[in-house]
């Protein structure tokens, strides 16, 4: 079959070598049918362990048609924004470094391109794989890893998990992120939080997101990411970049904004008060951290310059084409 479509697969790795020999292993064993150009372009974002050994070897091996490029600015954002501007196919996928791809991620995520033509990114169901099992608080929490599913069929929606998202390269231009990126994302080994949601938010205000669960990929959980002040740090980031998140689609001024997201904040408390009343101390923990991750975001758009703030607030407003 022949399905004519080009797609760059960028990984952006930063010291984690064992499970990024997992996710190339993964793409180089992908049965991709004639017609779909693709290569994959590893991000190196200042790696000190042993990730430069393993790509030239597998570069000498040539298992996959594999790319190398080095980013000196530290940061998931920065590398994203060097993998977009390494390549030139239609198709831009972000495959992190923990991502392991069913055989056919490839040719589904063709076919999911030709079959949405509207699309500005496709994404796929995203199954968390534990290391260890972990405690029902953080099971629970599975939003908090990028799971993803959304049902058995392709259906739009409103945002997408960053994980294997595959984003139409005109349509990333045209939100604006290639020429400015309004929030972070990782830092080495820092969790700032955001850089996910702002880009599928501002493609997503231009064209649709669709969730096909053909595209299928396991995300895989260490068990040290199952740790309790580990968790903590991550949901907490998870408040702040829902706080943002909500700003980017914000429809009214300032001054609203501000009320209405202090409003906003009351749910996050109830639930932990209801988590202690059925004597679940665990999950009241991560709920108000959530909140102080939540109430960290609006102090940082107080605190903000104005003209950040200005171009944050409705960034991601949906203006459909015609």
């Amino acid at each position: 079959m022949s399905i004519g479509i080009g797609i760059d697969v960028v990984v952006c790795t930063y010291d984690n070598v064992a499970s990024l020999e997992r996710v190339l292993g993964a793409l180089a064993r992908q049965a991709v049918p004639a017609g779909v150009d693709w290569e994959v372009l590893v991000v190196d974002n200042n790696c000190t362990d042993a990730t430069p050994a393993l790509l030239a070897r597998l570069q000498d091996e040539r298992a996959l048609p594999l790319r190398v490029v080095r980013e000196t600015e530290q940061g998931l954002t920065p590398a994203r924004r060097r993998g977009v501007a390494e390549t030139r196919r239609e198709w831009i996928a972000f495959v992190d470094d923990d991502c392991l791809v069913a055989e056919d991620w490839i040719a589904r995520a063709a076919e999911a391109a030709r079959e949405h033509p509207a699309a500005g990114a496709v994404g796929g169901l995203v199954e968390l794989e534990w290391e260890r099992e972990p405690p029902p608080h953080v099971r629970d929490r599975g939003w908090a890893y990028a799971r993803q599913d959304h049902g058995g069929e392709p259906v739009t929606v409103g945002c997408l998990a960053g994980a294997g998202m595959v984003i139409r390269r005109k349509a990333l231009e045209e939100s604006g992120w290639t020429q400015r990126q309004l929030l972070a994302d990782r830092v080495g080994h820092r969790l700032v939080s955001g850089g996910d949601v702002e880009i599928a938010l501002r493609v997503g205000a231009g064209h649709e997101l669709w969730y096909d669960p053909r595209l299928r990929l396991r995300h895989l959980i260490p068990a040290s990411r199952t740790a309790d002040a580990y968790v903590a740090r991550l949901v907490r980031g998870l408040g702040t970049s829902k706080l943002l998140g909500d700003t980017m689609l914000w429809p009214g001024g300032y001054r609203r904004w501000l009320v209405r997201s202090l409003r906003e904040s009351t749910p996050f408390a109830r639930e932990a008060a209801v988590a202690l009343r059925h004597r679940r101390p665990a999950d009241a923990r991560l709920a108000l951290t959530f909140l102080r991750g939540w109430l960290a975001g609006i102090w940082r758009l107080l605190r903000a310059d104005r003209d950040w703030r200005a171009a944050l607030l409705g960034s991601a407003r949906p203006v459909r084409p015609g």
